[in-house]
């Protein structure tokens, strides 16, 4: 089973793709963190994100992994994990631009695709799995909320994580990412046809993998699978 869980920024994917997946026994991959990943290493090359040969070059040559259970999950790139750095602020813009270089894509969407066709199940968040990645995935989630939600769960993050940030740059920061998310022409984010959209602005989390979970298994039902 694959199920693809997209939406735009501070949504609530990563939270309930990990729940999901340590729930129902399958694979999570982050496919955001591996944006993340080629953005940090971007960065620490010092090469300019306009000069768009380099950063391809630099998206091909990164070994992105992703190791481990849903709740504990390690990101390496090239071997050293960067699981802490590739959360940072900067990093999250890095990614955001990054991802509208259509080959960078191309690259990561076909690691997405190696992976997600190992054979063993997964759960998959971003925001073109439903739509490029694997259109033909199981089930599909588009998870939303209003921007002023996103940005106070992302801040909540960042302070538990003793970062420092305030309120109004996270917001400012979410939607400059929600610009260059649906504005690029390269797999923008959109609302596959098949896919059930959920607003999480007023619900708890726990109450939204609670209907996606009854939905997966609905859906299991219908099609006589079994995990």
């Amino acid at each position: 089973m694959i199920i693809a869980i997209d939406g735009p920024s501070g949504a609530g994917k990563s939270t309930l793709g990990k729940m999901l997946a340590k729930n129902l026994g399958l694979l999570y991959l982050d496919t955001g963190a591996m944006y993340r990943a080629v953005g940090l290493a971007v960065l620490e090359s010092g090469t300019s994100f306009e000069n768009q040969s380099e950063v391809i070059e630099i998206a091909g040559n990164s070994e992105i992994e992703l190791v481990g259970e849903p709740d504990s999950l390690q990101i390496k790139l090239n071997g050293r994990d960067v699981s802490l750095e590739i959360r940072t602020a900067e990093v999250g813009q890095a990614a955001s631009i990054i991802s509208t270089i259509s080959e960078v894509r191309k690259l990561l969407v076909r690691r997405q695709q190696e992976l997600g066709n190992l054979g063993v199940g997964c759960v998959l968040d971003g925001r073109d799995i439903g739509t490029v990645v694997f259109p033909n995935a199981d089930v599909k989630f588009f998870l939303t909320a209003k921007p002023e939600a996103r940005a106070q769960r992302r801040y909540e993050e960042d302070k538990q994580r003793g970062r420092i940030t305030n309120y109004e740059e996270t917001l400012a920061e979410i939607s400059l990412r929600d610009e260059r998310d649906v504005s690029r022409e390269d797999s923008p984010l959109a609302i596959a046809g098949d896919a059930v959209v959920i607003d999480t602005s007023e619900l708890d989390l726990h109450e939204v993998f609670k209907q996606m979970l009854e939905i997966v298994r609905e859906i299991q039902s219908v099609k006589g699978e079994s995990l």
